[in-house]
């Protein structure tokens, strides 16, 4: 097998690795399979988990999952493919208070979550973490692609990944500065080809396997049949008022609307598109208005975590995973936006980066439109 250039600096633990304990967070997919086999090839002692958070009838089967059936089945053949323990942990309860729970509850409030965030906060970091000490590790790696360097002052540092297409650094804003200084990163140097070469060199079972989906938890992306089975209430209709207060028409259920959307309104005879500019739980109503309305200016931010020193002025902040960084300051919990910003959502995650470096991020709690008359200049499309 032909390694990545300095793989063994990856790690970044002291020599020699062969006394080394390395955990490897294992959910049976291609990115984490690889980090075990990196790992393994240092020759420190190397030690597979992976924690069990569902099994959803047909996920267990589904390509694309995460942790659940057949993604266990599939870790623990890559562990005895490149000799490593391998031990699974039950963690379907504390998955589903903590991660599931919130997502529909999220849902009802009428913000949208971002699940994979609370996940890594409190399963797989902080849990995980819990796990790795206990079994004595010098650290905990993932195959997360993200960047973990060392500042100038020796601190451990949060940066973007090599490859754009495969950065999740906004899913990990919340890790702490005791996490980061434990966690490895090892794939955040590489692009997504070669990390499948390497499983192919390797002769790892998963090497073709299909990337996991965003949102593990539902099965066939049908989120509202997960909120549904907790809140029956879910998809009860009401009300689609303009930004007047005037009826447009019926929605069938706040759970199937997020802020700049535009498809499933059903409203027919208007001047303009329309798009959902609020969502109203209290009254049961999905507020719409023309795309001007989704001009953000300002949002406020709450359980802010810093990673960068508690930094205040001039950044960039990146408002959706898939949205670019836009230029930006803060003021206190106040996220000011150099330009409008569109189709900002409470309960959406507010990343800020000092070029690459992710220097923490909060929870978009409420938003303050843009002065009109407004010029659209988008860093991305409305959903």
């Amino acid at each position: 097998m032909t390694l990545p250039p300095h793989h063994e600096a990856e790690f970044q633990l002291p020599a020699p690795l062969s006394a080394r304990k390395i955990v490897v967070a294992m959910s049976g997919g291609v990115d984490s399979s690889v980090v075990a086999a990196l790992a393994a090839r240092t020759g420190a002692e190397v030690i597979g988990i992976t924690l069990q958070l569902y099994d959803y009838g047909a996920a267990v089967k589904r390509a694309g999952s995460c942790c659940a059936g057949q993604d266990i089945r599939d870790a623990r053949a890559v562990a005895e493919r490149i000799g490593i323990a391998h031990y699974v942990f039950d963690y379907e309860s504390r998955f589903r208070d903590s991660v599931i729970a919130d997502f529909a509850d999220e849902y009802m409030a009428g913000r949208t979550p971002i699940p994979c965030v609370k996940c890594n906060m409190g399963v797989k970091f902080t849990d995980l973490f819990a796990l790795a000490r206990d079994l004595g590790a010098d650290c905990l790696a993932t195959g997360h692609y993200v960047r973990r360097v060392a500042g100038t002052d020796g601190l451990a540092q949060l940066h973007r990944a090599a490859d754009p297409a495969r950065d999740q650094s906004y899913f990990l804003f919340a890790t702490t500065a005791e996490q980061l200084d434990y966690l490895r990163f090892p794939l955040g140097a590489l692009p997504k080809n070669r990390v499948r070469e390497i499983a192919a060199e390797i002769g790892l079972p998963v090497a073709l396997k299909p990337d996991s989906q965003d949102i593990c938890f539902v099965p066939d992306g049908d989120y509202a049949s997960v909120v549904r089975a907790l809140h029956p209430e879910a998809e009860l209709r009401g009300e689609i008022v303009n930004m007047e207060g005037r009826v447009l028409g019926q929605h069938k259920g706040l759970i199937h609307y997020t802020v700049g959307q535009r498809k499933g309104l059903e409203l027919g005879g208007l001047a303009e598109p329309l798009y959902v500019v609020k969502l109203d739980p209290e009254k049961h109503r999905v507020i719409v208005g023309p795309k001007r309305a989704l001009a953000v200016s300002k949002a406020r931010l709450m359980d802010i975590n810093w990673l960068g020193g508690g930094h205040v002025g001039q950044l960039h902040a990146k408002v959706r995973s898939l949205a670019k960084p836009v230029a930006a300051r803060l003021e206190n919990d106040r996220l000011c936006f150099e330009t409008p910003e569109y189709g900002v959502a409470p309960g959406q995650a507010a990343v800020l980066y000092d070029g690459d470096r992710v220097l923490g991020g909060g929870w978009i709690a409420e938003t303050v439109r843009a002065v009109e008359p407004v010029t659209p200049s988008y860093s991305h499309n409305p959903a």
